[in-house]
């Protein structure tokens, strides 16, 4: 990856949206050779994908949990079958694997206090394999989601 790559990268992170003709111009290349450009990092999978940013509340999940989770076990089936059902269920927004204490980081929206607590106990509280659940509310977003610094 060369210094025009990262350019074109902030350059879609900045405006997904943008036309290759509107990219090309702006990191000063032809349109051929940004286009070539652009579908190499998909094809190496550095450019995962493009979407639309949505502001959660105005879909009506405003409401944010920190989900902290531990397994009981730590074996190759319990983790793959833990990660299985959090992965399908849809208010899981982000989840990462942590090291030490606890497993799990696991990021969720719902519509209200009582959704959440609906989510935690039919689904987050019977996934295979928990040990143990523990929540944190989100007060506010302090640092949304943004692009990374290239």
């Amino acid at each position: 990856m060369d210094a025009l790559d990262r350019k074109i990268l902030a350059e879609l992170q900045r405006d997904g949206r943008a036309t290759l003709t509107e990219l090309a111009a702006r990191v000063r290349l032809s349109g051929s050779a940004c286009h070539r450009r652009v579908r190499e990092l998909e094809r190496a999978g550095t450019i995962r994908g493009y979407r639309a940013v949505v502001e959660a509340a105005a879909v009506g999940l405003g409401f944010e949990a920190l989900v902290f989770a531990t397994l009981r076990q730590e074996d190759r089936a319990t983790v793959a079958d833990f990660e299985a059902a959090l992965a399908a269920i849809p208010n899981v927004v982000e989840a990462q694997r942590l090291f030490g204490d606890p497993d799990y980081l696991v990021r969720v929206v719902a519509a209200d206090l009582e959704g959440f607590q609906r989510l935690y106990d039919e689904r987050l509280a019977t996934l295979p394999g928990l040990g143990r659940l523990n929540s944190t509310l989100v007060m506010k977003q302090v640092v949304p989601e943004r692009p990374l610094p290239l």
